[in-house]
């Protein structure tokens, strides 16, 4: 019995040894990122615009960039809140469990101006 506490012990430990090892000696700081060039102010238009609405019980947060609508998070108030992706322009939407998505391919369009 004392042989295998101490093997559980040994095993338990083991993983905070290869963690301790892994630290290299000297680390330096990261440079500090260069400034943004003068009278540039970031396009509102590109950033996400995020809508919070009320179904029922359902919180449903919307995003739309520059007014289209392309992703919805549902919340529901019990379970796991999941994503619904619009894949195609027509309205077509696919369901996703989690934050990522298992492959996204991008999708760019073109000659929209």
């Amino acid at each position: 019995m004392s042989r295998v506490r101490t093997l559980i012990f040994l095993a338990l430990c083991a993983p905070m040894l290869a963690l301790a090892a892994d630290q290299p000696p000297q680390l330096e700081p990261l440079p500090e990122p260069p400034a943004a060039p003068e009278g540039y102010e970031p396009d509102a238009a590109s950033e996400p615009q995020v809508t919070i609405t009320k179904r029922g019980e359902d919180s449903i947060e919307e995003y739309r960039v520059n007014g289209q609508l392309y992703m919805q998070k549902v919340t529901p108030p019990h379970g796991v809140p999941y994503y619904l992706i619009k894949k195609t322009v027509d309205g077509g939407w696919a369901r996703m469990d989690g934050p990522s998505a298992p492959l996204a391919v991008p999708n760019w369009v073109i000659f929209r101006f």
